[in-house]
Formats: structure tokens, C-alpha cells, sequence
């Protein structure tokens, strides 16, 4: 199988929309979509409305099946942006808004993966990401030189590449994720440790159902240092908030916020 290539490529960055959605309780969200190897990326922004600074960055990768408007993004990211961060969330490929009622069940369905079109998915995915932070340089309300990562299950298999490939990620919070997931090519594991020396926690559910235990400690031992693991008494799809909260305290100590 081929290799995978990440680079942001030559293509001229087409950013649509942007304006203010909704503003509520402290936080202001706009949607935006922006130009990504011939794709259309929808994406969501959430700022804190009552600061005066540009705020550090915190993309969020969601989860197999899921999108960016998933509940358990709100539930973490609020809190996130009302603390001074800026978040922001886009729909990986065959996910949300770009979903394919021919394709996305040869990705989101395990019993008939196709190695192929995964590939395809993760190497479309993190050329998306670093997109984004090209697409969000020119938003003054966001600082990003100051990023962060927080990734849910995909999002931690996507975002272990996307960390390691893009230098302006300070930190990195992947929760329930695992090696050995898809082809040996596209396996978090391989490119994990090369985040470091910057921080990486990774977060774990006991009673995980989806991802093995095996495959979580697998993912663990091939990060480099340092990095730091919180396992919590929880399923796949019921992370507590003290596992987000614990997110929260390690990327905001690297984000300097």
C-alpha cells in the first residue's frame, strides 16, 4: 500500500463564510467552510465573546460515525472557550456534512472496512486539519502560534498524525484511541512518537467497548516522553467530566492560558 503524503500542497485556500452564528453565554460561534485537495471542508469556530486578545486554539477531532456538532463536543468545548480558548471542529471526510450514502459505511462500519478508501480518509483528514490552521491564520480573534489538540476516538487516530506532521501543535489530549486500527500505514502508532518533545495525555476508558485494552497500551508505548495517561471509570461513549476537565488542565498549562 502507498505511502501517505500530508503536505498542504500548492492549492490557493478558498475560505467561505465566517460570520457569527449565534452567541450565547459567553461564546460566539461561526461556521465556515474552506478549500481542501478539490474538497469543501465545513467547519464549526466557536471564540469567547467578552476578550480583548487573540485566544490559543484548540482544533477537536470527534469520532467514528460522529461530526462536528456531536453533543460531547459541546459538553467539553464550552466550558473550553468560556475558559479563553478558541475551538475549532470540521467534519472529517465521509463524516457530517460530507457523509456519502454509498461510502461512508465502508468506513464507519468495521465488519466492511475498506483499507483503501480508510486510507484515503486519514490522509484527506489531516491534510484538512492543517488546512484549517491555514484557513484560521487570518482570523485575528484566534492566536495560532498557540494550538492545542483534543481528539475522541477517531479523532485520536487522526489527530496522532496530524500532531506529529503539524510543528504548531504545543500539545495534545487524545482520548480513547488505540493502535493497530485500519492498515499498518495509516496506524496511529507509527507517527505518535514523533509529537514529541512536546506533551501528550492520553485519556482511557476502563470499560471500553469499542477499543481493546490492548490497543490503547499498545498506543501508549510508542508514544515518545513525555506523556501521560488518565484511565477513568467509563464506556466508550460516557466519558465523565472529570475526563474532560483533565483535558482541559493539560492543554491550557502548555497553551499558556
Amino acid at each position: 500500500m502507498r505511502e501517505l503524503q500530508f503536505d498542504v500542497g500548492t492549492e490557493a485556500l478558498a475560505v467561505f463564510g465566517g460570520r457569527p452564528v449565534s452567541h450565547h453565554q459567553g461564546v460566539i460561534e461561526s461556521a465556515l467552510e474552506y478549500s481542501s485537495r478539490g474538497d469543501r471542508v465545513p467547519a464549526r469556530i466557536l471564540v469567547p465573546g467578552d476578550r480583548d486578545q487573540a485566544s490559543p486554539l484548540v482544533v477537536v477531532g470527534h469520532g467514528l460515525g460522529g461530526d462536528k456538532n456531536a453533543a460531547y463536543i459541546d459538553a467539553a468545548t464550552h466550558h473550553w472557550v468560556r475558559a479563553g480558548a478558541a475551538v475549532a471542529v470540521i467534519d472529517f471526510p465521509l463524516h457530517g456534512g460530507r457523509a456519502s450514502a454509498k461510502l461512508s459505511e465502508r468506513v464507519t462500519d468495521r465488519d466492511r472496512l475498506d483499507p483503501e478508501l480508510w486510507v484515503d480518509l486519514v490522509e484527506q483528514a489531516v491534510v484538512d486539519l492543517r488546512r484549517l490552521v491555514l484557513a484560521l491564520d487570518a482570523d485575528q480573534r484566534i492566536d495560532t502560534e498557540r494550538i492545542g489538540y483534543a481528539g475522541f476516538s477517531l479523532g485520536t487516530i487522526l489527530g496522532s498524525i496530524f500532531c506529529a506532521e503539524e510543528p504548531r501543535v504545543r500539545a495534545a489530549a487524545l482520548a480513547i484511541g488505540g493502535a493497530g486500527l485500519g492498515p499498518a500505514v495509516s496506524d496511529p502508532a507509527r507517527w505518535v512518537g514523533r509529537i514529541a518533545p512536546r506533551p501528550v495525555l492520553f485519556v482511557q476508558a476502563e470499560r471500553d467497548e469499542t477499543i481493546p485494552r490492548a490497543a490503547a497500551l499498545a498506543l501508549h508505548a510508542a508514544a515518545g516522553e513525555p506523556h501521560e495517561v488518565h484511565w477513568v471509570d467509563a464506556g466508550h461513549t460516557d466519558l465523565p467530566g472529570t475526563a474532560l476537565k483533565a483535558m482541559w488542565t493539560f492543554l491550557a498549562q502548555s497553551l499558556d492560558v
